[in-house]
This record gives structure tokens, C-alpha cells and sequence, in this order.
């Protein structure tokens, strides 16, 4: 799943690709937004992404790809 943050005084966003749920990237957002001092995510390569819980602007969740099987005409 794509994961967009907005950090306060950036004029980039933080993308990255996760194996995370929505539903714990919400949880760890939610928690971070109620006195955690940092976001802490982990991409699909297993990188550790860490944004101060007061640079957060907004977090963008996308939806959850699912592998596909078999062929389609393009």
C-alpha cells in the first residue's frame, strides 16, 4: 500500500510503499497524534521511516493492492 505523509515546513511529501495494513497505519498514526513522539512506519524493504509526531501535516493512506493472477488485454 502507497503511504503519502505531509511534513510541516516541506515542500515534499514522504512516499513510501508498505506491507502495513491500513488499519495499523492508522493505529500508529492515531497514536502518534495522541502523544507518541514519532511516526514510525516501515516500508516493503524493511526500511524504518521515523517523522516527529509535531512535523506531521497529514498522512494519506492509500487502498491495499492485492497481487493479481492471470492475464488481461490491454
Amino acid at each position: 500500500m502507497e503511504i503519502t505523509i505531509g511534513v510541516q515546513n516541506l515542500a515534499r511529501e514522504v512516499t513510501l510503499d508498505s506491507d502495513q495494513t491500513a488499519d495499523e497505519v492508522a493505529n500508529a498514526v492515531r497514536e502518534a497524534l495522541e502523544g507518541k513522539a514519532a511516526l514510525e512506519l516501515v516500508d516493503q524493504r524493511g526500511r524504518r521511516v521515523i517523522v516527529p509526531s509535531a512535523a506531521l501535516g497529514y498522512v494519506e493512506i492509500g487502498a491495499e493492492t492485492r497481487g493479481r493472477v492471470g492475464f488481461s488485454s490491454l
